[in-house]
């Protein structure tokens, strides 16, 4: 019996794969624990519709990372920390101040966990702080930091 797999089955197959399978094993385990589905016409062109737009959707992923990566290239987020006298910050800056700064500034939205820190940045100045944003695709925020 044919089947498709709608999640990975150790040692039978992966999530989407379609493959043939005895009828048992299909119709006692995989199918009453929704591992697979019997492969119909039906299910078949579901299957495939399903993919189409799983892949559409990550195209338009991949272009809005692509934007806001060439975006970023033409901004300077500021951000106005306090110091002590000796001009270290009483802190560091965090990734949810860099990515709630570029929101604010820019309206660009970046998840905190995509900024990529080196280094804490613990004085003030001008910084470069990568970003990755997915698909492999990286963009730099420059970033300045300045007394409040």
């Amino acid at each position: 019996m044919k089947v498709i797999f709608q999640q990975d089955v150790k040692g039978q197959g992966k999530k989407g794969e379609l493959k043939e399978v005895s009828e048992g094993y299909a119709r006692n385990y995989l199918i009453p624990r929704k591992l697979a589905a019997e492969a119909t016409r039906d299910n078949l062109n579901a299957f495939s519709q399903r993919e189409k737009a799983k892949r559409a959707q990550e195209a338009r992923d991949r272009q809005a990372a692509e934007e806001n990566a060439a975006r970023l290239k033409d901004v300077v987020v500021t951000i106005r920390a306090k110091a002590g006298s000796s001009g270290k910050l009483f802190g560091s800056v965090t990734s949810q101040e860099i990515a709630d700064a570029l929101q604010e500034q820019y309206g660009i939205s970046v998840e905190k966990n995509r900024i990529v820190q080196g280094e804490p940045i613990k004085s003030f100045g001008s910084y470069e702080v990568k970003c990755k944003f997915g698909f492999g695709i990286e963009g730099t925020i420059n970033l300045l930091v300045i007394e409040k």
